[in-house]
């Protein structure tokens, strides 16, 4: 209970740093963006790595949340958490990047394929039952993050944030612009697709004694 007590007075104690730096920042002291993204760096540059799949992108793509953030401070928001902000700046430039991207990989084909399709409800088990020694292993995060990259990119932003930077469900659904509702059921439907995908390629690092129930 202490612990719990002293994480939430931790938080507050972020949130009031924050709200104080970006009172400063548009006062007219601009150096201290930087000491406002800091703790954000990796985590932004990670999130744009995972959707663009290219390091010079998400580089790029990382650059210009920042730049995005500092040139729109001023309509930032206390009611919401700055980092919830941020993620969805880096979001939204991921997606614009990728849609442009795929408008000139389309412009280079002759006959466009149509779009993926959509998962169907099987009875399939959550992704997180894998075994947590399977995925220790350095093959099996391998297959992971290929099966998390193929996804679809609705389902892989709910996925990203959900189940890999730990965001809660209201925080997903303010970051991506969507509903509570609509979080859930897209989380929903990646864990079903990972899972999918996943199973015939982890069978070959079951032990031979004992069967997988997929």
């Amino acid at each position: 209970m202490r612990g719990k007590v002293r994480r939430m007075m931790a938080v507050i104690s972020d949130a009031r740093d924050e709200a104080q730096m970006i009172a400063s920042i548009l006062a007219g002291d601009s150096q201290l963006f930087h000491q406002l993204i800091r703790p954000y760096e990796r985590r932004v540059y990670a999130m744009a790595l995972s959707f663009l799949k290219n390091e010079a992108d998400a580089e790029d793509a990382t650059q210009e949340a920042f730049l995005k953030a500092y040139r729109n401070l001023a309509s930032f928001r206390g009611d919401a958490k700055f980092g919830t902000w941020l993620v969805s700046i880096t979001l939204n430039e991921a997606r614009s990047r990728i849609r442009h991207r795929d408008v000139i990989r389309m412009e280079s084909l002759d006959d466009p394929q149509d779009g993926q399709e959509e998962a169907s409800p099987a009875l399939l088990r959550d992704w997180r039952e894998i075994p947590s020694e399977a995925l220790e292993r350095k093959e099996i995060r391998g297959l992971l993050y290929k099966a998390v990259t193929a996804l679809p990119l609705i389902y892989r932003e709910v996925f990203q944030l959900r189940d890999i930077e730990q965001m809660s469900v209201n925080e997903a659904a303010e970051a991506l612009g969507i509903t509570i509702s609509s979080v859930k059921v897209r989380l929903h439907r990646a864990r079903m697709m990972l899972q999918k995908t996943l199973a015939p390629e982890l069978k070959q690092f079951a032990p031979k004694r004992r069967r997988w129930a997929w």
